[in-house]
């Protein structure tokens, strides 16, 4: 397996994971085989990349910390309640809660599994599926802090629930880019964590501290956040910590801040951002659970090579396993470089 930018995908080729609508439902599942209305429907629904069966990769494993059937529950569940919530009803939290303890469970077991898998998602289910993997990167940065089980539970619920005050906003505004908002709706936006502290706030089975990371997660470490300004150690840590993997997948999937940057570039990013936007222990913390090459990825060598990642090295994410296929245009037999060894290696461009 390994993945191939959309511009890229073959007629024929074998969808190797599956893609999801914003209910957790499968569009396509593993084995279909890609035809050029599926490609060009996938295309229009806003995907990037998919992940496609390549007999030459066939031993690769891309481990996730969690399931695609948790993350599917999570999904139905958080749909369900944000539909609950836009129909004007109080939404039941019982289900999400479950939920988000077996997000827990699997991520606790998985804890020193590099993020290697970025979950391919569309446009319909852009808001739902972010959530889910705010959540996903929170409870792992919960874990890397020495969170315990309870304060994991109402970080990893405020996580999942940070942007609800999203489904509270206009339509129009709600389904726009940041970047190409107007000053006004901008504005409008940004009450978006207000109105969510304030639903939450009023629901007896959600933790005041999981409302918080609602409230805060836009703040920043150097007081220039919203809604308040609040500065350092004033913002809680769950605020904090829920801000890192906000801004990150955004970055990686093309989310409110409208890039769809690569994943070492969404490293690099985060470290610039460090110390003004962000927590400088938290982004240290971050970055070495994620997997800034993610298994699967096409790169190029700084030798002319050209290969595909196919293992993570946990103790230094920037420097894996490459398997070259490829020199300077001419197939050549199968050779691994492990960048950890071949100090004189370097990768010098990432394939969408």
């Amino acid at each position: 397996m390994r993945q191939v930018g959309i511009d890229y995908v073959n007629i024929g080729d074998v969808l190797e994971r599956p893609i999801f609508a914003a209910d957790g439902q499968v569009l396509l599942g593993r084995g279909v085989v890609l035809s050029a209305g599926y490609i060009s429907k996938l295309r229009n629904l806003g995907m990037t990349a998919l992940y496609v069966r390549d007999e030459r990769f066939s031993d690769i494993e891309i481990r996730d910390v969690v399931t695609e059937e948790t993350r599917r529950k999570v999904l139905r569940g958080l749909k369900d309640s944000t539909d609950m919530i836009r129909s004007g009803k109080n939404f039941e939290s019982k289900k999400l809660k479950d939920s988000v303890h077996q997000v827990i469970e699997e991520v606790t077991a998985n804890h020193r599994v590099l993020i290697s898998f970025p979950d391919i998602r569309t446009n319909e289910n852009q808001l739902m599926a972010h959530s889910v993997q705010v959540c996903v990167l929170s409870t792992l940065l919960g874990i890397a802090c020495g969170l315990d089980r309870f304060r994991l539970a109402d970080l990893a619920t405020g996580a999942l629930l940070h942007d609800v005050g999203i489904t509270l906003l206009p339509k129009e505004i709600a389904a726009k880019s940041f970047l190409k908002m107007t000053e006004d709706e901008r504005k409008c936006f940004n009450e978006h964590t207000t109105k969510g502290f304030e639903l939450l706030r009023k629901n007896g089975n959600i933790n005041l501290l999981s409302a918080h990371v609602t409230y805060q997660h836009h703040e920043h470490v150097d007081g220039t956040g919203y809604p308040r300004g609040i500065a350092g150690e004033e913002i809680h840590l769950f605020g904090r910590i829920t801000a890192v993997c906000d801004l990150y997948d955004n970055l990686v999937n093309g989310g409110l801040e409208g890039r769809n940057l690569l994943p070492h570039e969404a490293c690099e990013y985060l470290m610039a951002q460090a110390g003004s936007r962000l927590d400088v222990e938290l982004v240290r913390l971050f970055l070495k659970s994620i997997a800034a090459y993610p298994t699967g990825s096409s790169v190029r060598l700084s030798t002319g090579e050209v290969g595909v990642v196919v293992d993570q090295n946990s103790s230094m994410p920037m420097r894996p396993v490459i398997r070259v296929l490829e020199e300077r245009s001419r197939v050549i037999e199968p050779i691994e470089y492990n960048l950890i060894t071949e100090k004189t290696v370097f990768i010098e461009e990432v394939f969408r």
